[in-house]
């Protein structure tokens, strides 16, 4: 699940930036309405996570220019306006959720999981490769049932490479995939997290392997039991 944050605080940012991966997720955090119209314009969120008091105006507008242009994204509001009126009226311009400030890490990821099975994330199938499982809905890499423990973006890397098992991946479309708005990954990022997922697969094992396919990409190739 990709989510994009609206947020103009730099400290809650990076803490729920930190709660977001752990949870194995990617997230997008931009400051102001104007960066938050560009980063959707790419139709690449899952979630939208939106503040209301920003720099350059109200996220109630542009939760309404969302709405009245179709745009059915999921959206949890996060403000510290959390009298019942303030409420109520993102509510009814369309958010899903609101959620007031101060609040704990664990209700936030909760809300997320909520919304995600809302909008359809967590209908997604369960993907499998080998003696491999992965799903979308807890973000939980399996083998035989046990799970894997992966940092967030070697579980990220496992899911793309699972969602295509058999078929060649490019190195563009992963990084692409695995980057965060305005942090590009780098090739180097990308061959260090391959390297270590394919000895975390060897280890296992995993009935599935990484290879290389040279000028292009990586494949991950199921074994013949």
């Amino acid at each position: 699940m990709r989510l994009l944050l609206v947020e103009d605080s730099d400290r809650l940012t990076e803490l729920l930036k930190e709660s977001v991966h752990g949870a194995g997720w990617r997230i997008d955090a931009v400051g102001s309405l104007e960066d938050a119209r560009n980063a959707l314009a790419s139709g690449e969120h899952d979630l939208l996570v939106l503040d209301l008091g920003l720099p350059d105006g109200n996220g109630i507008d542009l939760l309404k220019e969302l709405r009245a242009g179709g745009v059915s994204l999921p959206t949890l509001i996060v403000t510290a306006m959390g009298d019942v009126e303030s409420r109520i009226a993102g509510l009814d311009a369309g958010a899903d959720d609101y959620l007031a400030k101060p609040f704990h890490h664990r209700e936030f990821l909760a809300r997320c999981r909520a919304l995600a099975r809302r909008g359809g994330t967590s209908a997604a199938p369960v993907l499998s490769a080998g003696r491999l499982r992965y799903d979308p809905a807890t973000a939980a890499l399996t083998c035989d049932g046990t799970v894997i423990p992966l940092p967030p973006r070697e579980r990220q890397l496992a899911e793309l490479l699972m969602r295509d098992v058999d078929r060649v991946v490019s190195k563009r479309r992963l990084e692409s995939a695995l980057s965060e708005y305005e942090e590009i990954l780098s090739t180097n990022a990308l061959e260090l997290a391959v390297s270590r997922l394919r000895k975390r697969f060897a280890e296992v094992p995993a009935g599935a392997v990484i290879e290389t396919v040279r000028g292009i990409g990586y494949m991950l190739r199921t074994l013949a039991p």
